[in-house]
């Protein structure tokens, strides 16, 4: 990553609790873990969630190919916790950097009403006490230092202004906005609207951002009724603040377990419709940040078998200027979740396709196959001005394509 830029990795985006149902695949199941790398390389992890073990993993692997060229000064990261219930807390004890003497973590959070001083530490060591977790506090040799911060509060990290705003979410939440050199993110999940002082802190922190994360668990109707008073908030809500607050790109974060994929695309395609520069948090997904310019990359495979093939087919979807189109496409290459596609338009990320297999040969006579994707990758096609597209496959009870 080049010094003037900033980097935003999604490693948990479920709330509540983690899902390994095949129809949350394409988003991921894992709970709230985010890491931002600032310039200069100082590294910041948001939450920790059971994502917190994949990145423990991605750490691990960096460090071990540092150490066997130069050697290794260890790991250092400052971690910033929104609040104490499971899902944000869990994967504490599967990160395996805080099992190595050379690592360095401080921590940040407020303090518990219920747990009092010395809250933050406590539910850290309450995680791996007995008989909770087969291996206590004293295995994990990194050093730790706690740091009790409320609402208000602001302080600097080599260059990166960190200011923290109460949010609305039961036994209470933090939000965080990170200032830095390429320009400013805000994590503001669990927060519930409805409360006049933390809505006016959750507008004063989320102000100009360029890159807004934000809880989205629910739809507008569920939160007004059946998950009133749950601590959680809308794709719509989001859109209010992100237009009220002038911000660049928003994030819809923390999906419910319960929550398909389309379900999630329901959502983001609502939101785009009001907020064009939305995207639905993804496991795997990377923003980078330059001068103000959000660039966002998705994962571009999931699992299962991979085939080349040459399959014709009809494509209908939205191009990344806003454009519907419909056009005569090849499928290249293909696996049980998604499939690569050459075309000639560019859809945008994280839009839905119309996918029709035509057979595979002249002398194949049997009925066209619809399938409804989601784009995840856009890259070089493997013909002259053709697109390489990456798509997964969603589970769609509708038989037949809208017609285009």
């Amino acid at each position: 990553m080049k010094q003037n830029a900033a980097k935003i990795v999604f490693w948990g985006v479920r709330g509540s609790t983690p899902t390994l149902e095949r129809d949350a695949w394409p988003h991921g199941g894992n709970t709230p873990c985010v890491e931002v790398m600032a310039p200069g390389g100082r590294r910041f992890i948001l939450d920790c969630g059971t994502g917190l073990r994949m990145l423990g993993k991605a750490i691990g692997e960096k460090s071990g190919r540092r150490a066997s060229e130069s050697g290794s000064n260890g790991t250092e990261a400052h971690i910033l916790v929104t609040h104490y219930h499971w899902d944000h807390i869990q994967g504490i004890p599967f990160f395996q950097p805080f099992f190595q003497t050379p690592n360095r973590f401080s921590f940040y959070s407020f303090q518990s009403k219920q747990l009092g001083r010395n809250s933050l530490r406590q539910v850290f060591e309450t995680q791996v006490a007995r008989p909770y977790f087969p291996v206590d506090v004293g295995a994990m040799t990194a050093a730790r230092t706690f740091r009790e911060v409320a609402g208000g509060d602001k302080w600097t990290i080599e260059g990166t202004r960190i200011a923290v705003a109460s949010l609305y979410h039961p036994q209470g939440c933090l939000g965080y906005r990170l200032e830095t050199a390429a320009g400013s993110i805000v994590y503001a999940t669990d927060n519930e609207p409805g409360s006049a002082e933390h809505d006016e802190n959750l507008r004063e922190l989320a102000d100009g951002a360029d890159v807004l994360v934000y809880d989205a668990q629910y739809s507008p109707e569920q939160v007004a009724s059946t998950r009133k008073g749950w601590g959680h908030s809308s794709w719509l809500e989001g859109v209010k603040i992100a237009r009220e607050c002038r911000a660049r790109t928003l994030v819809l974060f923390h999906h419910d377990p319960d929550s398909s994929s389309r379900v999630v695309d329901g959502f983001l395609s609502a939101a785009r419709a009001e907020f064009p520069e939305t995207w639905a948090a993804m496991e795997g997904m990377t923003m980078t940040l330059r001068a103000g310019e959000v660039n966002v990359s998705l994962p571009e495979s999931r699992l299962g078998q991979r085939r080349r093939l040459k399959y014709a087919a009809t494509v209908m979807g939205e191009s990344d200027d806003g454009r519907k189109f419909k056009e005569k496409g090849t499928v290249r290459e293909m696996s049980l979740q998604g499939a690569l596609l050459n075309l000639r338009s560019r859809p945008r990320l994280q839009s839905e396709l119309w996918v029709t297999l035509e057979g595979g040969a002249a002398r194949d006579r049997s009925k066209p196959i619809p399938l409804r994707a989601t784009v995840v990758h856009c890259g070089t096609g493997s013909e002259k001005n053709q697109h390489g597209v990456g798509v997964v496959f969603v589970e769609d009870a509708e038989i037949e394509p809208p017609r285009g």
